[in-house]
């Protein structure tokens, strides 16, 4: 599957510690992130992430625009829900997306979670079920 990474500033550093965390089921995905947070959860664990721009260049436009051509699976964005943020209505334009394109989203740490798991047992594959070959 593939899965994209986007972090807040705030949320950057969580981020980098549920990639170490489940460093072994990411591993066996391909992985995409905007600009610090690929740099900084790719140096922490050695996963091979697509990195694209930073989010306040355009890094979060490039993930919607996969996730648009349906080649985003799963989106980890870890928001920080407390300060307010220039891009928030880029945010929620994204999120918005997810929904159209019914893309599971984690936007903290114990829905991620949830979705590494259902990941894990093989949970995730609705693709199959709402398009059979």
């Amino acid at each position: 599957m593939n899965i994209a990474l986007i972090a807040h500033d705030s949320k950057k550093e969580l981020m980098v510690q549920f990639c170490i965390a489940y460093c072994g089921i990411l591993s066996k995905h391909t992985l995409c992130a905007t600009g610090t947070t690929g740099k900084m959860v790719g140096e922490a664990t050695g996963l091979r992430i697509q990195r694209y721009l930073s989010g306040s260049q355009g890094g979060g436009e490039q993930i919607a625009a996969r996730i648009s051509c349906n080649e985003i699976d799963i989106l980890l964005f870890f928001r920080d829900p407390i300060s307010a943020k220039p891009n928030e209505p880029k945010d929620v334009d994204l999120l918005r997306l997810c929904d159209v394109h019914n893309i599971p989203i984690a936007t903290n740490i114990a829905t991620a979670e949830a979705l590494i798991h259902a990941l894990e047992r093989g949970d995730l594959d609705w693709r199959e079920i709402v398009n059979p070959s």
